[in-house]
């Protein structure tokens, strides 16, 4: 399916502070009806006020954990997107909190990709997409480090074996 098809007339809320984020954002996901927030305010007040298929939060200068916590109770999947919270401790605590994504504002370009696959898996069912955690491995890898994943092993460990296919995985299908 291709992106404009899933995303098409989908309704998504993005907040964030910086106006040419929005900006981006909007241009990016044109086929979607979107709504702008500039503050936590305003996001919650949208968030009080429509149903959304999609959020997308910034995470800091919007208090986007909070936003996020409201989304999670409402059902309505997010993605984290930061400059500068992104850290393997925001990773992961987005991660705990219910984020169906985690994007680096560096792979903004990739919006609608991230969209898609959680879109998709809302409506085939299938749960959490992890689609963007493998397209961004190499990402995290380079940008927090060899061995970035030791420090909480028993986390990371415990993400794989739920959430990525694996050789073993792959043959017990064939």
């Amino acid at each position: 399916m291709s992106d404009d098809a899933i995303l098409k007339g989908k309704r998504i809320l993005v907040v964030d502070d910086e106006p040419d984020v929005l900006e981006t954002i909007g241009e990016l996901l044109s086929q979607c009806l979107i709504d702008k927030a500039p503050s936590f305010e305003t996001g919650v007040k949208f968030l009080n006020k429509n149903g959304y298929d999609l959020a997308i939060f910034d995470i800091m200068g919007v208090k986007g954990y909070d936003l996020l916590r409201m989304a999670t109770e409402k059902g309505i999947p997010a993605i984290m997107l930061t400059a500068h919270a992104l850290s393997p401790g925001n990773l992961i605590k987005s991660i705990k909190e219910g984020a169906h994504s985690y994007v680096p504002k560096d792979k903004l370009p990739e919006i609608a990709a991230f969209a898609k696959d959680i879109l998709e898996a809302r409506q085939t069912g299938t749960g959490k997409p992890t689609g963007w955690f493998v397209k961004l491995k190499p990402f995290f890898d380079k940008h927090f480090g060899k061995g970035w994943r030791e420090k909480d092993k028993d986390f990371w460990e415990d993400f794989d074996s739920k959430n990525l296919v694996g050789k073993k995985d792959v043959e017990k299908i064939m």
